[in-house]
């Protein structure tokens, strides 16, 4: 077997325990994830999965580096083009944001029930998303207030704008399963209203920032 192949072959081993502990950790949370139950799905030994993550920490921290690099790449591409007017970028890194939610629906429960449960992991989870915030915040607030004084929208906070967003896109996520029960016909077709919902965020958003 060539170099290459063993390379090729360990990278493909080490995302299949990466897509297991993604699953095992997301439903399961930190506390109820088991090394051994991903293993079991990955199809490793649990020595074997020991060989390529070391401890369970270690490969928590990986997902959560990979779920937040994901989220950086959708979302602040878009925001960070420099090709597309202000209110353009705006509206498809809402766009951006929600699809990667509605790709990843399970994420942001965890995130919560992990702070909530140990408190701990905040410092873990701070450092990846103010990583990605502060990459693309003093660029986009420069932006938006030139917009600003152009009187192409209102004078906007980007920490507030951000808020905003991941309130109105989250919450679409974590209530589905409470509301789903309860608004019938709107949420029956989960695709149709999921589109529905990614617009009307977007138009909520806008109407509030642009004159």
């Amino acid at each position: 077997m060539t170099k290459n192949s063993n390379t090729t072959e360990r990278q493909n081993k080490e995302q299949e325990i990466l897509a297991a502990a993604e699953h095992e950790f997301l439903t399961k949370g930190y506390d109820g994830a088991r090394t051994t139950s991903i293993a079991q799905t990955a199809g490793v030994t649990h020595a074997m999965l020991h060989y390529y993550f070391r401890t369970k920490e270690q490969l928590f921290e990986r997902i959560v580096d990979e779920k937040f690099a994901q989220m950086s790449h959708s979302m602040f591409a878009i925001l960070g083009d420099p090709s597309l007017p202000i209110i353009e970028r705006l509206k498809g890194g809402i766009a951006a944001h929600f699809d990667f939610i509605a790709e990843n629906p399970q994420l942001p429960r965890f995130v919560i029930n992990e702070i909530v449960s140990r408190p701990e992991r905040y410092e873990v989870l701070y450092k990846r998303a103010g990583a990605i915030i502060d990459g693309v915040y003093k660029g986009l607030q420069e932006e938006i207030d030139r917009a600003a004084k152009r009187g192409e929208m209102e004078p906007t906070d980007v920490r507030m704008l951000f808020i905003s967003i991941m309130s109105l896109n989250v919450f679409t996520f974590v209530a589905y399963p409470f509301m789903e029960p309860l608004m019938g016909e709107l949420m029956a077709d989960r695709d149709r209203f999921l589109a529905q919902r990614k617009t009307e965020n977007i138009e909520t958003i806008i109407r509030r920032i642009k004159r």
